[in-house]
């Protein structure tokens, strides 16, 4: 593996959705730091494969699979990470929908794609930590980070649902972090904005790429490696005393 900070050597952390994308990168990037990371995805093959190349790197990594929108499903993956381990360190609430949206005005998004995305975006991480929150009471500091949107802020029009599940896991987290507190969970959001990965998506034309790039401060695109940065920062004993935050890595395209 490439040498680096271990910040989070032996911690066990579970990120959904990281078999593709910006969960991928959180994935390597946890390996690289040491952690024990759980790759929890809906898709078999390609979460396989990321195990696959953490373990060829050096890491450790094992992979589970996952529908974080069903409550069984969530619950069997608690059980096995307790057999298996006996806690959980991190939790990145990071799948969603989001690649395959077709945009379209919201008076023309069908009921079905509403009640599906936002059973995956934001039921989702509710269901999961829910189901892990024994394993989370078990480890001596832990941290969940929920992965928001600034297409929040931006109130980016297109995919109305998409930018309202965020909006409530923005939300979720800052009530979360007052819920756990107690327990000495800490519960941070990280909120990117435009990111381009492997993955093909119809969710932003050549149009709104251009005029957000120009926006940025930054005038490159973003990569998911710009992304770990801060992800890595709220897992680890550097950000002990931080919770109830949201943190925008968007290049300075908004100064929220």
């Amino acid at each position: 593996m490439t040498a680096g900070r271990r910040t989070l050597e032996d911690r066990v952390v579970v990120v959904t959705g990281g078999g593709q994308g910006i969960g991928r990168a959180y994935a390597q990037a946890i390996a690289n730091a040491g952690g024990i990371v759980i790759v929890a995805d809906l898709n078999d093959e390609t979460g396989a494969a990321v195990v696959a190349e953490i373990e060829q790197e050096g890491g450790r990594a094992s992979f589970v699979h996952l529908d974080v929108s069903d409550q069984v499903s969530c619950e069997a993956l608690a059980v096995q990470l307790l057999a298996e381990h006996g806690r959980v360190d991190g939790l990145i609430n990071n799948a969603a929908v989001f690649s395959t949206i077709t945009m379209k005005p919201f008076w023309e998004i069908p009921v079905a794609e509403w009640d599906r995305l936002m059973s995956i975006n934001l039921r989702g991480p509710w269901l999961l930590t829910v189901a892990l929150l024994e394993a989370l009471r078990a480890a001596p500091a832990a941290s969940i980070v929920n992965i928001s949107s600034d297409a929040v802020l931006l109130g980016r029009s297109g995919y109305l649902h998409y930018v309202a599940s965020k909006g409530g896991v923005t939300a979720m987290t800052f009530a979360l972090s007052h819920e756990l507190g107690g327990d000495g969970i800490r519960v941070n959001n990280v909120s990117p904005g435009p990111t381009y990965t492997e993955v093909e998506r119809a969710t932003v034309s050549t149009q709104q790429k251009a005029a957000m790039l120009a926006g940025q401060s930054l005038h490159r695109e973003a990569h998911p490696e710009d992304m770990v940065g801060a992800v890595l920062f709220l897992l680890s004993d550097a950000s002990g005393f931080i919770t109830g935050q949201t943190m925008h890595v968007n290049g300075g395209l908004l100064h929220a």
